[in-house]
């Protein structure tokens, strides 16, 4: 007689092999490779450090050299030691989307104009807390196009403008699209922000380095891009676009208009898809010698064909609102079939956060003169422009007495890139303890100071060169760059000059 089928199911299972418990399903070795070549230095070992200082001086006796981290490596204005304030207006505006009752529950505290606004966008939103549509709320997108308008002068269509979280999304989304085969590359400034080197070995494209020029302020050569394509095709690399960071990240250059002319016929010749990188276009210290001028404008001007995708975001400027997630890209003489794909592509995410997208609305339409905000908004963001002004030129000036050290004082973004120029010893001693110079100079000024920098071998520089970069975003710049200076001269004695 047959056992009952339970009992047959146990005693099948009683005798398979037990698993061995030394087996391992899950390795790094099992994962997609792509991602072990993945560097992102912003947030590398020096970053990782200094959170454990952060972590270890909260210790009563904590044997630090110093009694706080400054985290100049990376442009995280709100962040706390750095502490930009908010603009008023952008956080009313969120606080009544996030609790539009707060309106009637606190009656007079909110000016009439956050109320309308904030109003206004509930009608077309809804909530925050529902999806939007997958490009962004339509009525945010028509309120980014008629900025683009006002700021370059030619029209913005609405359906090619995406929403996205912060424009490092849109950034890897576009690069993810354009690179077809394992020989595609997109041609990138050196030095450059490492999110374009990161994304490209994530979706294993090609990096195709072209040099910006120091001694003439990091200025950009569209025959050095010609060098550098010439070279591509000589090493069987498929050039797809050419990226553009204006003003440049981490050197904050400003591209001038003759040279964006000659880029845009480059990119016409060698059919390229122009990206322009236009993060920190409102972080302007010399506007009135070095003003920004948009690609768009530069495209539209020229009634060139070339595909030009535009990002901007409101992590920069005045804004500040890393943390939001909010951002935007523009396709400018983009086919529709691939603003579909696009848009497919996005869909994939349902929609970028709600409260980026309105934090999207608030950059692109400040209060208005007359409007009741405007005058604290017009006061709150001067404040800003010139306390970064003020700052970038006296770190530049500073920076620029001490020995060995050269540096561009910088007419946007919110960083300067010095040049550090390294003794035998201190190479010698940055090779026995396995570090690239700049990264052993970067890590003794965290151990002696407390102030967290990024190496510039994290950006890329030319050979037997060593930059580092930090914000300017630093309060107290007297201490700041007095702490730079003691620990400058304090390495140069001890390794020699």
């Amino acid at each position: 007689m047959r056992p009952p089928a339970s009992i047959r199911w146990r005693m099948r299972t009683s005798i398979l092999p037990k698993p061995s418990f030394t087996m391992r399903t899950l390795t790094i070795d099992s994962l997609n490779p792509a991602l072990l070549k993945v560097e992102y230095a912003v947030r590398g070992e020096l970053a990782i450090k200094a959170e454990k200082y952060r972590v270890q001086l909260k210790e009563p006796n904590h044997g630090l050299p110093f009694d706080r981290v400054i985290s100049s490596n990376i442009g995280n204005p709100q962040q706390k030691g750095l502490d930009q304030p908010p603009i008023t207006f952008t956080r009313q505006v969120a606080a009544l989307t996030e609790w539009p009752e707060l309106a009637e529950l606190a009656p007079g505290v909110f000016p009439a104009d956050v109320v309308a606004r904030a109003k206004e966008l509930m009608e077309e939103i809804g909530s925050v807390g529902a999806y939007s549509h997958s490009q962004g709320v339509p009525f945010i997108r028509a309120n980014v196009a008629k900025f683009i308008e006002e700021r370059d002068g030619f029209p913005s269509d609405p359906n090619h403008i995406f929403l996205t979280g912060g424009a490092s999304a849109g950034v890897s989304l576009l690069i993810n699209m354009l690179i077809s085969s394992p020989t595609s590359g997109i041609l990138i400034p050196i030095p450059q922000y490492p999110l374009y080197t990161a994304t490209l070995a994530q979706h294993n494209g090609r990096p195709i380095p072209y040099y910006l020029d120091e001694s003439k302020g990091w200025a950009t050569s569209a025959q050095e891009i010609e060098a550098a394509l010439d070279k591509a095709h000589k090493e069987n690399t498929v050039p797809k676009a050419l990226v553009i960071i204006n003003p440049g990240n981490p050197t904050g250059a400003l591209l001038d208009e003759p040279t964006m002319i000659q880029l845009v016929h480059l990119c016409e010749k060698y059919s390229l898809v122009l990206l322009a990188d236009e993060v920190y276009q409102a972080n302007l210290h010399q506007p009135e010698n070095h003003p920004f001028t948009s690609f768009k404008k530069v495209v539209r001007e020229l009634d060139s064909h070339v595909p030009l995708v535009s990002f901007h975001s409101i992590s920069k400027g005045v804004s500040g609102e890393c943390g939001r997630r909010g951002g935007y890209f523009e396709c400018t003489n983009i086919p529709e079939p691939i603003i579909a794909l696009i848009y497919k592509m996005v869909s994939v995410g349902l929609c970028p956060p709600l409260s980026g997208q309105i934090g999207v609305d608030s950059m692109v339409r400040p209060p208005r003169e007359g409007e009741e905000s405007y005058a604290l908004w017009k006061k709150e963001t001067d404040t800003i422009h010139d306390a970064l002004r003020s700052r970038t030129k006296v770190m530049a000036e500073r920076l620029n007495s001490l020995p060995g050290v050269s540096c561009v004082d910088s007419p946007g973004a919110l960083y300067l890139y010095p040049k550090i120029t390294l003794s035998d010893k201190a190479i010698e001693a940055a090779r026995a303890a396995g570090k690239e110079p700049d990264a052993f100079y970067a890590l003794a000024l965290l151990d002696e100071t407390g102030i967290c920098v990024v190496p510039g071998s994290g950006f890329g520089q030319r050979e037997g060169e060593w930059h580092y970069r930090l914000t300017c975003l630093c309060p107290g710049v007297d201490e700041y760059v007095g702490k730079l200076e003691k620990f400058h001269q304090s390495f140069v004695e001890k390794y020699g000059a």
